[in-house]
């Protein structure tokens, strides 16, 4: 047998470094002390607004008391576009900024990410840099990122993802950009932020979580150091994602989502995602629907398409969602966990297809600035064939596919596409 047989596909695995941070309820409240600690004298503050909160100008007032000046850009849309990173990159370098901020979930974090990516290399715009390390100053302005929801891992990771309106304005583009440079220098997970956050953003939230978990365990790159942290973030998931929806302003459901979707984080960081994450941002691209709900709606589907090639793994994630498998055999325990997922998917009050997918339900915008001229000129959902064949496509571009343990060819994806689109759950436990 030849070598390269026995060490394909991702024989060498690379470990990425994650920032200093601060978990726990307070920790928000020590932002002020912890910047001058980092050196900042003038921040800018990325965020989508988070209107109908007063995270925002709790976060700033605590800057501003301990003498730091403060640039607000408070436009950052969800599916972060790149005229968001253009914009944030400008504004630092108009105002002579010298550290950012981000407050929010994924989308303000990432683009962030961008805008510090863009500033290190004289505004270059930040779509040329999609792919893998792409940067070439490893000298990024400092970041303090500080999540409101219990989904991203944004900001414990190296990557951040981008909708590129630009290159090809009928065909959106959403991408990922992974770069050591971009990892923020502290994280602060505090999880009394996350008690305004609306119930159904809450589930679609959680479920980020689950796929950050279970992508990773299953994945190609087959990362030892991501299993346990992956797996616990799945038993997190499973026994706190219904009260923290529910019951919002409790503490236990909510830290230990935080610390579910923190993990989920590190454990995707190196140990890579699959096909759930490709078909949802296709779906962002083309649509503006929100990271979270996508990844919900596709999990169930991409699971029972992994699954022949995965059985066992499967079946240790139905141990972490609480599913007795005493006596089980590996293929009916997978079952049972793909069963689970959709217990909590439907517990939890998510649209079970993207055709379900309403704008007028869709609180996600509300927390920015309202639904933005993107969202509101972006196509509308309809199922049919060209909906499917232009997700499918875009599915096999994404960086993430080469992670899916599964072989993914459009003829093996398009059905996974489609019953996305218009399925029936309950097709899946027959």
């Amino acid at each position: 047998m030849q070598v390269d047989e026995l060490i394909k596909p991702f024989p060498i695995k690379e470990f990425h470094p994650f920032p200093r941070a601060l978990l726990g309820p307070g920790a928000h409240e020590i932002i002020g002390p912890e910047a001058l600690k980092l050196g900042f004298k003038k921040v800018l503050v990325m965020t989508s607004g988070l209107r109908g909160t007063d995270i925002v100008p709790k976060i700033v007032g605590s800057l501003e008391h301990h003498g730091l000046e403060v640039v607000l850009y408070d436009k950052v849309e969800s599916n972060p576009k790149d005229y968001n990173s253009m914009e944030g990159a400008a504004l630092y370098q108009q105002h002579g900024c010298d550290s950012f901020v981000s407050i929010g979930g994924g989308s303000s974090h990432d683009a962030c990410k961008g805008a510090r990516i863009s500033v290190a290399h004289d505004g270059r715009n930040v779509n040329e840099f999609e792919g893998f390390n792409k940067s070439e100053n490893p000298k990024n302005p400092p970041h303090i990122a500080v999540s409101t929801t219990a989904g991203t891992g944004s900001e414990t990771s190296w990557a951040y993802v981008i909708t590129d309106t630009t290159t090809d304005p009928d065909n959106p583009h959403k991408y990922v950009a992974f770069d050591d440079a971009c990892v923020p220098t502290l994280a602060i997970d505090d999880p009394v932020l996350y008690y305004d956050c609306p119930t159904d953003y809450t589930a679609q939230c959680g479920f980020d979580v689950l796929a950050h978990g279970s992508e990773p365990f299953v994945s190609r790159l087959n990362f030892t150091p991501s299993m346990g942290s992956a797996l616990y973030s799945i038993k997190l998931v499973a026994e706190n994602l219904r009260l923290a929806t529910w019951n919002g302003q409790e503490l236990e459901g909510r830290q230990n989502m935080m610390y579910a979707q923190y993990i989920a984080g590190q454990a995707f960081n190196s140990g890579g995602l699959g096909i759930v994450h490709s078909i949802s941002h296709a779906v962002s691209a083309f649509y503006d629907t929100h990271h979270g709900l996508n990844n919900a709606i596709a999990l169930p589907r991409v699971w029972a398409f992994n699954m022949p090639v995965a059985y066992k793994k499967y079946a240790q994630i139905a141990d972490a969602m609480g599913v007795d498998t005493y006596g089980m055999t590996d293929v009916q325990a997978a079952d049972a966990a793909l069963a689970a997922a959709i217990r909590l998917l439907r517990d939890v009050g998510i649209p079970e297809k993207f055709t379900d997918i309403t704008q007028d339900t869709y609180s996600k915008n509300r927390l920015g600035k309202g639904p933005t001229k993107f969202y509101e000129n972006a196509s509308v959902i309809k199922g049919n064939d060209e909906d499917v064949d232009r997700v499918t496509r875009h599915v096999l571009g994404d960086a993430c596919t080469p992670g899916n343990p599964k072989e993914c060819t459009f003829e093996t994806v398009r059905p996974v596409v489609e019953h996305s689109m218009n399925g029936d759950l309950d097709d899946l436990l027959s």
